[in-house]
């Protein structure tokens, strides 16, 4: 099962989608996918330190070819990345949740849905015959949690992603100055920035006002910033607790993933409770400015706990070949969000295939240049680095 070969020659990188996808959307709405928190320092951190591994080849041996194929949880994948859970997708691009979902299903990589996503449960487990992932914000109440849960199960997911990289709702500069709202608010600055994007707006006009379609029957409306904040924290506890992680193992049947661990006492203690994998993740750099990169806390986590726990990766794997990267430094997984949200806010419905096929095709040349049959060979092939260039020594 291959993955599609559907590269738009127009738009092979990941940097030529960006620019076209930000002449497409309303500052505003770019600014939410683009935007960290504080300063965005470790929006930047993630992608360069990730950046940082290098990858030695090995030519002189017979070679039969890569093979992506990646198996997990019980399914063979057609490659060892899938599709990050991202909210407000339909603010960014009209039905983007959705062509998104059929894009991963078609090329079978995961797909995982954010609590706060513009589609719902329902709808996205039915667009990809119930293989996609579910990522909840843990609920304050436990007959809300159930709810969800009870939701999800009856929809055919499988694998439930809890969020542990949220306990606070971040201070992003951008979403402020922007008086992000749900639906956008009809400022004078936002109405000019939607007047200059008109296949957007009449996106938005067939879609109808995006809005957390999973949360709908529980969510009040006219939400402003400060109102979605405050709801955000009324209606979800974000500090987990290894007692939460243990009443959700308790009820939850399928395959159970915690998100945004990056130490190794934290994810001794996540074990412990029942997950089945973990997700090296910092929110995109949406939550914590000073901490440290994901690759960072990979390594770290790698190297503590041994190479047999699961360990997926998200927050800073943009093309290719930083999945190959994020591979190499130990990942057995790794989920890209905003490189899939860039395609689609380029192309449309056809982005999300575009993307995948482009990402697949990156990075199927690292693995052939470098010699690996398959993606969990990358491991042996890291070159750590000892100090500046010409001081370097092997794993």
């Amino acid at each position: 099962m291959p993955l599609p070969d559907v590269i738009d020659p127009r738009w092979p990188s990941v940097e030529r989608l960006r620019e076209r996808a930000r002449t497409r959307v309303p500052r505003f709405a770019f600014e939410y996918l683009e935007g960290g928190c504080h300063a965005e320092l470790n929006l930047a951190r993630n992608t360069a330190e990730l950046r940082e591994i290098r990858l030695r080849p090995d030519y002189l041996t017979d070679y039969p070819g890569a093979r992506l194929q990646t198996e997990l949880f019980g399914r063979t994948w057609s490659a060892p990345f899938g599709v990050a859970p991202v909210g407000l997708q339909g603010l960014m691009w009209p039905g983007a949740t959705q062509h998104l979902a059929r894009a991963a299903h078609s090329a079978e990589i995961p797909f995982v849905l954010s609590t706060v996503a513009t589609a719902d449960i329902e709808t996205v487990a039915a667009i990809t015959e119930q293989r996609a992932w579910f990522q909840l914000y843990h609920p304050r109440e436990d007959a809300l949690r159930d709810a969800l849960l009870d939701r999800a199960a009856a929809a055919g997911v499988e694998v439930l992603v809890l969020l542990a990289d949220t306990p606070t709702f971040g201070y992003r500069p951008k979403e402020i100055r922007n008086g992000l709202s749900i639906p956008p608010r009809m400022s004078v600055r936002n109405v000019v920035q939607m007047m200059g994007c008109p296949t957007w707006s009449l996106g938005q006009l067939s879609h109808g006002a995006p809005t957390f379609q999973t949360m709908k029957p529980y969510l009040p409306g006219g939400l402003n910033l400060k109102h979605l904040g405050e709801f955000m924290n009324r209606t979800f506890e974000g500090r987990l607790t290894v007692g939460k992680i243990e009443g959700i193992r308790a009820r939850w049947k399928g395959r159970l993933v915690v998100k945004g661990i990056v130490t190794p006492h934290d994810a001794r203690r996540a074990f412990d409770a029942g997950a089945d994998a973990l997700v090296v993740s910092n929110h995109g750099g949406r939550q914590h400015d000073v901490g440290e990169s994901t690759v960072h806390s990979l390594l770290e986590l790698r190297e503590a706990l041994g190479d047999d726990p699961l360990l997926f990766l998200d927050s800073g794997a943009r093309t290719g070949a930083d999945v190959a990267c994020a591979l190499a430094a130990g990942a057995d997984f790794v989920f890209l969000g905003r490189t899939f949200m860039y395609g689609v806010c380029a192309l449309g419905a056809a982005g999300g295939s575009h993307t995948i096929s482009m990402v697949g095709r990156q990075l199927r040349q690292v693995m052939e240049q470098v010699g690996c049959v398959t993606p969990g060979e990358l491991r042996g092939r890291r070159y750590a680095w000892s100090g500046p260039p010409g001081r370097a020594a092997s794993d």
